[in-house]
């Protein structure tokens, strides 16, 4: 038996408005995009959507968070846990200075995926 969902692309500002047919939890046929990238978006967003987590994170003995995300997308279900581990784990004084890029928890919520700073922190 064969389903159809509906969406819209977010990869450009263009969205297109996509049709895509599964059979058996795999994509048989991707309509509505206009290039190779809503294709592709389509395809994973209607198997296992993927997002990239974006949030702030505290250095204990501070007051301001620095900002930090994901260094690839992780699937959604996993966001709130990511979030979650992310809040419970500050960062010590003893690991500043942190420059962009650092890597601060390896592998967040067994996503694949690795936390890294997006601003330096004195």
């Amino acid at each position: 038996m064969s389903t159809e969902k509906q969406m819209i692309c977010i990869n450009c500002p263009v969205g297109c408005r996509m049709k895509v047919v599964l059979s058996g939890g795999q994509v048989c046929k991707v309509s509505g995009n206009q290039c190779r990238r809503g294709e592709e978006f389509a395809g994973q967003e209607a198997v296992e959507p993927k997002r990239v987590l974006t949030c702030l994170m505290r250095v204990e003995g501070k007051t301001k968070p620095f900002s930090v995300k994901t260094s690839a997308p992780v699937p959604k279900r996993l966001l709130f846990a990511c979030a979650e581990e992310i809040f419970s784990h500050p960062v010590s004084q003893e690991k500043l200075p942190i420059h962009i890029g650092d890597v601060i928890l390896a592998d967040v919520s067994g996503s694949g995926a690795d936390i890294i700073s997006t601003q330096e922190v004195c």
